[in-house]
């Protein structure tokens, strides 16, 4: 039983994973395209990018990959669309 609960874990994470860049990756692939941050949010970016960066770290300590990978994606992911939103309101728009 242990067996099998050990890889039904491991696919429901791996699932998990996929369900969750699969949902992200549309707006950052987006916004990377077009520049276009004007219905962004500034500060849901930056804790988004934050939150992947610890649930990186914390996948990596345990030895759980596809908590670590995913959120090393969404991390990436983040940081482009964070640093896309920062300079169009900053930057570019004064």
């Amino acid at each position: 039983m242990d067996f099998f609960m050990t890889h039904l874990t491991d696919i429901i994470g791996y699932a998990g994973s996929i369900c969750l860049i699969l949902g992200y990756m549309p707006q950052a692939i987006y916004t990377i395209r077009t520049h276009d941050t004007d219905g962004i949010a500034l500060p849901t970016f930056l804790m988004t990018g934050l939150g992947g960066v610890f649930f990186a770290i914390q996948g990596l300590m345990l030895s759980n990959w596809p908590l670590f990978i995913t959120n090393v994606i969404t991390t990436v992911a983040s940081a482009i669309v964070f640093f896309i939103k920062l300079y169009n309101d900053y930057f570019k728009k004064k």
